[in-house]
């Protein structure tokens, strides 16, 4: 079995509240506040055996100095199948929302976006599984722990996963800096897919292609484009904003 080292309180608050089998918790000799008594309760709750170590040892543990004085020893993170995602829209009986990332690479772009989409209701993430970040322990910390609360499926084919969602009904809305189209002038509140690219390249064109809009959101002053993670919150929470309008 895969295990891995979960850190951060909202990480290791929320694998201990998700399904996820949990082995050992470790908390900092020099960290005593009420967050970390919640952590301690949660431990006790669940049968979880908890390690006191000093916060030299915590990172060397975790690999980073920025463990915030817990640590949670975990099965392996496990990804959805593009399926599951379905399902859960299917079962939820609302609108659907998906995100689906195109080549994102930087970890703390992952963090951030996963955890916009699951703020924003989102049915579930989809990355590629080549060229691409994973979800790791640091993108888990940097997700505040939604990667236990939103599915995050893992796909060989991107334009694959395109089609399938747009033959179970779902409108794929696709960000260009270069789209003729504000995002502000398109109906989100239907089934829709948002897709943003990665780091510098954007879109792909193979999966542009498969966009059935392309669409801009409106920029002023000097700089000509957004942090994908901030697109991505953007784009989101225009979706949310319009049905809730």
């Amino acid at each position: 079995m895969k295990e891995e080292i979960l850190y951060g309180i909202n990480s290791v608050m929320e694998a201990l509240r998700g399904s996820r089998r949990a082995f050992e918790l470790f908390v900092s000799r020099e960290t005593h506040d009420r967050r970390t008594e919640k952590l301690l309760a949660f431990a006790a709750e669940k049968g979880i055996p908890v390690r006191t170590r000093d916060k030299r040892d915590l990172a060397r543990l975790c690999g980073t100095d920025h463990h915030q004085g817990v640590a949670l020893r975990v099965e392996g993170f496990a990804y959805a199948a593009l399926e599951d995602i379905i399902a859960s829209w299917q079962s939820s009986g609302e609108p659907g929302l998906i995100l689906v990332l195109d080549g994102i690479q930087d970890p703390h772009n992952l963090g951030a976006l996963i955890r916009s989409a699951a703020c924003a209701g989102a049915h579930g993430v989809i990355i590629p599984r080549d060229r691409a970040a994973g979800v790791t322990a640091s993108v888990e910390k940097i997700s505040a722990g939604a990667t236990e609360t939103i599915p995050v499926a893992q796909v060989t084919n991107v334009v694959q996963a395109l089609e399938t969602l747009k033959e179970e009904g779902f409108w794929a809305f696709g960000t260009a800096d270069s789209a003729a189209s504000s995002l502000y002038s398109h109906d989100l509140t239907g089934n829709v897919v948002i897709v943003i690219g990665g780091e510098g390249e954007g879109v792909r064109p193979l999966v542009r292609k498969k966009c059935d809009f392309l669409v801009a959101i409106p920029l002023k002053g000097g700089v000509s484009s957004l942090n994908a993670s901030v697109a991505g919150g953007v784009v989101l929470f225009e979706v949310v904003r319009q049905r809730q309008s």
